[in-house]
């Protein structure tokens, strides 16, 4: 061995030796683009005054909501025959309906039913939508012909009467009206994935990360579902918007929550018979569930606004 020989290899030891034994470049230029990324968004959401104030009602609504069973002055079916269809009174604020139940423990209570009904149905949905459209989305081909032409069947009924006629062929109850209203709303959240992933695909950094031979199922998860998220929460918004408006109407109609549940839906239903004697009990769900739908859109809405372009090419 030469004397140069010898100092080529140390120098080559010494390079291995001070080398750092980190994650590599892309992935630590990925990880920080992400965060970057996300305090811009952040900050955008904070500028938008409307969709904080949504984000501030609707967590107001799911705490109290949540915390009925601790803050409730009553409990949802506690029963109270002398004090029926009382106005509002020292000792039930918002009165009490034709059981003598006091309604604003009742709004409590079903408040709660209804946002964990909505919730359910929409993670039935993104769990069922979400894989789904990354598949279609990603290998084209006679896979996504045939999911697409699935959506396009489901998505030709309206949501609410193909939701009732699976109630009416398996069954009245929530959790069975939530279950049909997540596998009918599987195809919105398809839609949106699939599109969005359509869009990423196209990306130079996608054709690089496939030329190179990185595995299809890496691909996805490290490169396109990050990319396809912004697009994806805010379909989440609207859905849990459009899942809340379907459960009252279920509920309304019988379908859903069964007595003694309380929830939004079947306070209406049971308010209507007595519109005559008691308005009053029909306005107070009613608002609730207004100003819930509206936050859910607000929130849609900034989330929209803040992710900008990611969001608008989906």
């Amino acid at each position: 061995m030469t004397q140069s020989d010898s100092v080529d290899l140390r120098k080559t030891a010494t390079e291995s030796a001070t080398a750092p034994a980190t994650v590599p470049v892309e992935d630590g230029a990925d990880l920080v683009g992400h965060v970057s990324r996300g305090r811009a968004t952040l900050r955008r959401f904070r500028a938008n005054k409307s969709a904080v104030i949504g984000a501030g009602l609707l967590l107001l609504i799911i705490v109290v909501t949540a915390a009925a069973p601790l803050i409730a002055p009553y409990g949802q079916a506690e029963v109270n025959i002398s004090d029926r269809l009382s106005g509002p009174t020292g000792e039930h604020w918002l009165g009490t309906d034709a059981l003598g139940r006091d309604t604003l423990s009742r709004l409590m209570y079903g408040g709660r039913v209804s946002l964990a009904a909505a919730g359910l149905a929409v993670l039935i949905a993104t769990l069922i939508g979400l894989p789904l459209g990354l598949i279609g989305g990603y290998f084209g081909g006679i896979v996504d012909w045939f999911l697409d032409r699935a959506a396009d069947v489901l998505m030709s009924f309206p949501a609410i009467v193909l939701t009732i006629a699976i109630i009416a062929a398996v069954g009245p109850g929530l959790t069975t009206a939530m279950v049909s209203l997540g596998i009918v709303y599987a195809p919105r959240m398809y839609r949106v994935v699939r599109g969005s992933t359509i869009e990423v695909r196209r990306e130079v950094y996608i054709e690089a990360s496939t030329s190179i031979g990185t595995p299809s199922l890496m691909i996805l998860r490290r490169r396109v579902l990050p990319n396809i998220l912004p697009a994806t929460l805010v379909q989440l918004s609207f859905l849990l918007a459009s899942a809340l408006l379907a459960e009252v109407t279920v509920s309304l109609l019988g379908l859903g929550a069964l007595p003694p549940t309380a929830s939004w839906g079947s306070m209406l239903g049971q308010a209507f018979q007595e519109m005559r004697s008691q308005p009053s009990l029909a306005v107070y769900p009613g608002i609730a569930i207004a100003i819930a739908t509206l936050c859910f859109n607000l929130v849609g809405d900034g989330l929209r606004d803040a992710f900008g372009r990611e969001t608008r090419k989906a």
